[in-house]
């Protein structure tokens, strides 16, 4: 199936215009083909994603940030995957689902949001019936969000920087703030409060994540601030303490070393202190090579 938006891609923020249906790569690193790294029972994302039964986890190659500390970098920054149609890329959902997943997690899903639509399409003419969940770095452009509004049940956006400068040092992207709190935004007036079943797994809704960087404490208030001010007091917050690192991360002076647990804890403080009641904070352990995180 062709996609018309692949055409001359605005897909994502960078609008870069390539001709991805004639085989152009895009900023994002994706031509007209969907590529997927890995499909699988994921148990390590908030409680009400996971349960106890695991989020049916699609990860999918490139993305349209370039981070120097991504933990799936050899997903999102070399591409690592394999290509999928449509057809197989509704299957999987399916085979997620009878396997007893919570729900569909599509995992770096942006620019291939035109083709998951059409996915998700075909297999609920199939019977797929579970919540869908668009996880997403939060580099988004309102007119996609909207093409995708009624097919997406739980939107699970970063929010990651608060100023240009860390933006464009740490993922080579400008305008990120305005346009992810824009996206964020579009994603709450979709979906609304928060809905979980009687197992307290989210049926809709939105939560909000952060990752806490060292050395960026300040950046990190910023956000928690932004948050409290500007949107519902019912959304959902997520304060990741997951932090390690790697990929180029190793190379720049501020982010060569783990979170402390006393940067953690200024941050932990700060979040009663706004008094944003719905949400999650991590235990911060000791992070080695993989990190299971410990909501």
């Amino acid at each position: 199936m062709k996609i018309k938006q692949l055409d001359n891609c605005k897909i994502c923020p960078h609008e870069c215009m390539a001709k991805r249906n004639e085989g152009q790569i895009g900023k994002c690193g994706c031509n007209d083909k969907i590529k997927v790294a890995l499909v699988s029972l994921h148990y390590y994302e908030e409680p009400c994603i996971s349960g106890k039964e695991g989020s049916g986890t699609i990860f999918f190659s490139n993305c349209n940030m370039h981070c120097l500390f991504c933990q799936n970098y050899e997903i999102s920054q070399l591409g690592k995957g394999k290509e999928m149609t449509i057809q197989s890329l509704a299957e999987a959902m399916l085979e997620q689902q009878r396997k007893g997943a919570n729900n569909i997690n599509l995992v770096t899903p942006t620019t291939y949001a035109y083709s998951i639509k059409e996915a998700i399409i075909l297999a609920k003419r199939k019977g797929l019936t579970l919540p869908i969940i668009y996880n997403s770095n939060g580099y988004e452009k309102v007119e996609t969000l909207k093409d995708l509004e009624g097919y997406i049940d739980v939107y699970l956006p970063d929010l990651k920087y608060y100023t240009e400068e860390l933006a464009k040092k740490y993922s080579g992207i400008t305008n990120y703030f305005s346009t992810a709190t824009k996206a964020i935004q579009e994603m709450y007036r979709q979906v609304g409060t928060a809905k979980f079943d009687e197992r307290g797994i989210i049926q809709k809704g939105i939560i909000v994540r952060h990752l806490v960087l060292p050395n960026h404490l300040q950046n990190s208030k910023h956000i928690l601030k932004w948050i409290k001010e500007n949107m519902p007091e019912d959304i959902y917050v997520s304060v990741m303490a997951q932090y390690f690192p790697t990929y180029k991360a190793k190379e720049d002076a501020l982010l060569n070393r783990k979170l402390t647990k006393k940067e953690y804890k200024q941050i932990e403080e700060y979040f009663y202190l706004l008094d944003i009641p719905n949400g999650y904070i991590q235990e911060l352990g000791e992070h080695e090579e993989e990190y299971v995180p410990d909501f």
